[in-house]
């Protein structure tokens, strides 16, 4: 096989692609365009041991198992894409042809469109964010204000409290923290730890405006509270990166539609991996929705990447659906919430499977009767209960509804 495939991305989703297609026996071209200047790294320690101090980049960064015979374009990105002509533009001018295309550009932290100054503002995407951060937080006394209950915000909350910031502060429009991923029973129990260690918590309102001339001094909630505030963090979620995609007739509502196979928009010579990609899991029903959890980029690469090698190696046949378990975890404090399989298909039924309130809690969530998944808070112990219910997930049957 001769020819170029081009992966616009390069973070995991992008190096597990470049990886997979060499696997399924691709042996042309392979380009990875990335707008870091980073080779792809490991982003989940960035809002807990980076900014704690306790890992630096050299433990961050993939090994990736091809080397030399990759093409890696680092420092740049895509700008746009010709698809009908199987082209791909950067931010240089450069326009380059490719005979496969792999979508893995990821997202970007949406920000609040609130008036107020800029400076003291952060989000936690990306390496030298988390350093920026890590150094705002090192001065004694800081108040930080954290917005958004989500795993980032959650997860710097704890960090920060850990690295011994006593003044912080998360702010929410929802009622618990977590409660969308979670359901109220273990986002009740989330707010209880965070609370009993410290964190305090501004439910169910909203920012206004940021107080401070050049320098955030403040936050200004929806009720007129003041929050005063050294350092803010901005982690009220993601925006796909899918501008590069505009003009070429593709769903692009949240992140780039693909098909059961990760094809976007039926094109057959080019894929969706990693968190831009919103795609029907074939192990629940046909709605297609984005993931962003960790273990998914690499799912993705192992179904995309043959897809893709078979069809520029001609072959025709339909591929199989790609129907992964998703799994998620998030290190917060000293507990862990750990889950396996979907918990937002089974919010309306959520069970206590094991413990109880108070204590390492594993519950389980439950879609017409059927279990769809289970999330253990916790202890390790607790961690290894839910991990059990792995094979008992894998064999549950696809779901409709």
């Amino acid at each position: 096989m001769t020819g170029r495939v081009v992966v616009a991305g390069a973070s995991l989703g992008g190096l597990r692609a470049a990886e997979q297609l060499r696997a399924a026996g691709w042996r042309g071209e392979i380009t990875v365009i990335g707008d870091e200047p980073h080779m792809p790294y490991n982003r989940p320690p960035l809002s807990k041991e980076v900014l704690a101090g306790k890992a630096s980049f050299d433990t961050l960064a993939f090994r990736p198992r091809t080397g030399a015979d990759v093409d890696w374009r680092l420092g740049t990105a895509v700008t746009a894409a010709r698809l009908a002509e199987r082209v791909v533009v950067l931010d240089d001018g450069t326009e380059l042809p490719f005979d496969g295309l792999v979508a893995a550009t990821g997202t970007r932290p949406r920000r609040l469109r609130c008036p107020g100054p800029a400076l003291g503002r952060h989000t936690v995407r990306t390496l030298d964010d988390a350093r920026r951060l890590q150094d705002s937080l090192a001065t004694p006394g800081t108040r930080l204000v954290v917005i958004g209950a989500g795993f980032i915000g959650c997860e710097v909350a704890a960090t920060a409290t850990g690295l011994g910031v006593t003044d912080v502060t998360v702010v929410d429009p929802l009622p618990l923290p977590m409660v969308g991923a979670l359901g109220e029973l273990l986002a009740g129990e989330l707010l209880r730890r965070h609370e009993e260690r410290g964190v305090r918590f501004a439910l169910g309102r909203s920012v206004t405006r940021f107080a401070g001339d050049e320098h955030v001094t403040g936050v200004v909630l929806d009720d007129g509270t003041l929050l005063p505030a050294d350092v803010v963090v901005e982690a009220v979620g993601s925006v796909p990166g899918t501008g590069w995609l505009d003009g070429n007739g593709l769903d692009l509502a949240d992140g780039v539609l693909t098909d059961a196979s990760l094809r976007m928009g039926g094109l057959p010579y080019a894929v969706g991996v990693g968190d831009v990609a919103r795609f029907p899991n074939a192990r629940y029903d046909e709605v297609a929705r984005r993931v962003e959890h960790w273990s998914l980029p690499t799912a993705m690469a192992k179904h995309a990447a043959p897809v893709l090698a078979a069809h520029l190696a001609g072959d025709v046949a339909d591929p199989e659906p790609f129907a992964p378990l998703p799994t998620f975890w998030s290190d917060q404090h000293d507990f862990r919430l750990q889950s396996f399989g979907a918990p937002a298909l089974g919010l309306d039924d959520v069970r206590v499977l094991d413990g109880g309130t108070g204590g390492d809690l594993l519950a389980g969530y439950h879609r017409a009767g059927r279990l769809v998944a289970v999330v253990a808070l916790g202890g390790q112990a607790v961690v290894a209960r839910a991990a059990r219910y792995r094979a008992d997930l894998l064999k549950q049957p696809a779901l409709t509804g």
